[in-house]
């Protein structure tokens, strides 16, 4: 049984609304990520991503510039794909 396109529209578009934060600099690094990359991420990437957007703006800035380490390190890899999409 395949899913639900209108369910999967739905959910790439809360996914979409998620992504819009506060800053410009965030938009600009996430919108594109999710329009052109998730669709393509396994399970677990997606997991991970999921796991980045539960970060405060600031915060999730710093570790997409490089400028922190996430205390998670399994989140390393999807910061590397969604620094690349730019």
């Amino acid at each position: 049984m395949g899913a639900n396109p209108e369910t999967s529209e739905r959910d790439k578009a809360r996914l979409q609304w998620r992504c819009r934060r506060g800053m410009l600099e965030l938009d600009l690094l996430l919108e594109p990520f999710v329009e052109n990359v998730y669709d393509k991420l396994s399970e677990e990437e997606k997991q991970q991503f999921h796991a980045l957007l539960d970060f405060q703006d600031q915060e999730l800035l710093e570790c997409l510039m490089l400028q922190k380490k996430p205390e998670d390190g399994r989140l390393n890899g999807i910061i590397s794909k969604v620094r690349s999409t730019v």
